[in-house]
């Protein structure tokens, strides 16, 4: 609806202002300035305007020496790809340089006031199209990011969950790889929060609703980098824990104790993110319950054979409290 609002006002507008030519530079700007968020359209807009002025400059030129025969027309083509590639112009101007020259050419006449009428029809589809995006509703894109981070939360304390029950009885090979399985696929919700956030982040830009909705994002970008930390480190426990495994290993008094911290951890996480999902069945905590997570532990000597792993939990564990508390 905004394209289209922009388009049949930068059409009537130009038209106006610039009478005795249909205005094709001002819509085909309009088309292609309004865009999902003000930075892409601000920056449509001015790879547009530029691509189009090169492009009509050099139409003119060329139709001025060699007129505008077929042959003509092809080669200023030719010879504008090549330009935009040899100046590394970025997508949007590159294409447009062509593209502006061929309808100098193909629809003009080789005039200086033709060029010039071009290129302030040009100019004034963008602008109308820049400034539709922003009084209509400019999008902003909190809800996806906000969520993101939030299923983001919701896994990794199910992953801690998942192997603080691990860490409690005897565990078979294929649930030891289904363990590993499962978290490993932290990572790709990982990345969609990412993309998520950054997302949100070029709909805020230059967005006049930009202050009211700022500090959502912020916090959700913080507990984004908590939550990255955090990622690291379950996927870390959770392949010690199957690297090292023993059918031995739920005897000894440290790890059972740390599988009780890492439930803990699990629902303080939750404690910091309460529109985290919760595994099935599981009770989520009140935004004003206390954090359960203990102190460091005592760790009694361990089986030789089991040193290598409760040192490596035991490490874990403690970044993964610094970063739930903020240590």
């Amino acid at each position: 609806m905004k394209t289209a609002v922009a388009t049949v006002l930068a059409w009537l507008i130009a038209q106006l202002l610039l009478p005795g030519e249909l205005p094709i530079f001002a819509a085909i700007a309009a088309l292609l300035v309004v865009q999902p968020s003000i930075n892409q359209s601000v920056g449509k807009a001015v790879e547009r305007s530029l691509g189009v002025i090169g492009g009509v400059i050099i139409a003119y030129g060329v139709g001025l020496l060699f007129g505008q025969s077929s042959w003509i027309v092809l080669l200023t083509i030719v010879i504008c790809i090549l330009l935009a590639w040899a100046l590394k112009l970025p997508p949007g101007s590159a294409n447009q340089v062509p593209i502006s020259a061929m309808l100098v050419l193909s629809i003009g006449t080789s005039t200086p006031a033709y060029a010039l009428d071009r290129i302030i029809e040009t100019v004034i589809g963008a602008g109308i199209a820049l400034i539709v995006n922003v009084l209509i509703v400019p999008p902003v894109l909190l809800g996806p990011s906000h969520g993101a981070v939030r299923r983001l939360a919701g896994e990794v304390a199910d992953t801690l969950d998942r192997l603080a029950a691990a860490l409690r009885s005897p565990q078979r090979p294929f649930a030891l790889e289904e363990l590993m399985l499962t978290a490993r696929l932290l990572r790709p919700m990982q990345e969609a929060a990412e993309r998520a956030i950054k997302d949100a982040e070029e709909s805020l830009a230059f967005n006049p609703r930009q202050a009211k909705h700022r500090r959502v994002l912020d916090a959700d970008i913080e507990e984004y980098k908590r939550l990255k930390a955090l990622v690291t480190r379950s996927i870390g426990m959770t392949r010690a824990f199957r690297d090292h495994y023993d059918d031995a290993l739920n005897l000894e008094p440290t790890v059972q104790a740390f599988s009780q911290e890492l439930g803990r951890a699990a629902h303080d996480l939750r404690l910091r993110a309460p529109g985290a999902d919760a595994a099935a069945g599981e009770r989520m905590p009140s935004p004003g319950e206390p954090a359960a997570l203990t102190a460091p532990l005592i760790i009694r000597t361990p089986h030789p054979e089991h040193w290598i792993l409760i040192g490596s939990l035991m490490e874990d564990l403690r970044r993964v409290r610094e970063e739930i508390v903020g240590e």
